[in-house]
Parts: C-alpha cells; sequence; structure tokens
C-alpha cells in the first residue's frame, strides 16, 4: 500500500523542532492558479499580456515586489499600490470563497498545533490570508501570522521568518519552514532555519 502524503511529510518533519511555520498559497491552500489569474486579468489592464508562470516563480513574493519584477520583464510602469488593490478585489470576487485546502498539509498543521508553536509567513496580504486560513479551518490553530508589507523586506530575504521565530518565541535554529517555492526555502535558509518543499517531500 502507497504511504500518505501526510506520513511521507511527517517523516520529513520529525527532529526537535519548536515552531512550524507554514507558507499559506500553494503550501496550506490549494489556490496559485488562481492568484495567477487574478495577476494576469490585472495586468492586462495596463495592457500587460504578462506570463502566468512568473508567478509560481516568484511564489512568496509580495505583490509590490512581483509587479516590480513585472515592470522589468515587461518594461511597463504598473503602480505597485494600485495593483495590490485591484488584484485584491479580483481574488476576493471570483477566487478566495472556493479556495480548497492542501490536504495532508493542512492535517500535518492540526497533527501538531499544542505540540509545537504554528506560524503562518505569507507574502499575501493579511485580510486575503486570514480568510484562506478560516475557509479551510486552521486559523484558530496559528498562533502568529506574518505577512506582506509586516517587514523590512519580504522573501526571498530571512526577515518574515525571523519575525514569526521572534513572536512565537522559539529560536530560529528550532523551526521547521514549509514552503512550495523556491524564495520561500530562500528566506529560510537565510534564516538558519531548516525547510521541506511539500510540493516535492524534500527536506533542506
Amino acid at each position: 500500500m502507497e504511504e500518505s502524503n501526510f506520513l511521507r511529510l511527517s517523516k520529513l518533519t520529525e527532529g526537535d523542532y519548536e515552531g512550524f511555520l507554514y507558507d499559506c498559497d500553494g503550501t496550506l491552500a490549494d489556490n496559485m492558479p488562481a492568484h495567477a489569474e487574478s495577476y494576469v486579468e490585472v495586468a492586462k489592464g495596463y495592457n500587460v499580456m504578462m506570463d502566468p508562470a512568473i508567478i509560481d516563480e516568484l511564489a512568496g513574493w509580495p505583490i509590490a515586489n512581483v509587479v516590480a519584477e513585472l515592470n522589468v520583464r515587461y518594461k511597463s510602469t504598473m503602480d505597485p499600490e494600485e495593483f495590490r488593490t485591484r488584484k485584491a478585489a479580483v481574488f476576493a470576487e471570483r477566487f478566495i470563497e472556493h479556495v480548497q485546502p492542501i490536504d495532508y498539509v493542512v492535517e500535518h498543521l492540526k497533527a501538531n498545533a499544542g505540540k509545537v508553536k504554528i506560524a503562518v509567513v505569507s507574502g499575501g496580504d493579511r485580510v486575503a490570508v486570514e480568510r484562506t486560513l478560516e475557509i479551510i479551518g486552521v486559523s484558530e490553530l496559528v498562533e502568529v501570522l506574518v505577512c506582506a508589507g509586516e517587514t523590512e523586506r519580504g522573501k526571498p530575504y530571512a526577515d518574515p521568518f525571523l519575525k514569526a521565530a521572534e513572536l512565537l518565541g522559539v529560536n530560529p535554529q528550532k523551526c521547521l519552514v514549509f514552503e512550495d517555492g523556491n524564495p520561500g526555502t530562500q528566506a529560510a535558509e537565510a534564516a538558519g532555519m531548516h525547510w521541506v518543499r511539500i510540493d516535492q517531500f524534500k527536506f533542506g
């Protein structure tokens, strides 16, 4: 019988950890295609025909940083704050209420709540992340939430994970990060934390 994804993930995360830090979009919530579609729709309003694959490449970046990168790649002049507001409206109106959990990661969080301290560290806007966590049924288990704009620098820098560890009262070296993108694992390494790529069952 094939081992379940939950058991595979649980084996990867055994150890003397005191804090588990989960990304939200693409890690706990199966919503990255919806986010990419929101980006594409808003970009069209600026006459920018963007490749949605960029969103997977930059997974975990704050929206303002993504827009700045899009401006470089497409030689555009989209306003990051205006874009963020428009994207939030599109995602809230069309997608957020239909978000589905990534079951084995949500199950992993629920199984470890009360055993280790739990944080969610996201490059998304706080309002959208909070609603997403409510919909997938874990908001009451999350002790600390760090979102876009709440640290000087976002992923791939260490700042968001270090802030989460500080708020949890846990040594960064005792934290394990759960991510689905390279920017997130890079940020974890910069923070001196071990990480798990949930989509690859890879430990680093």
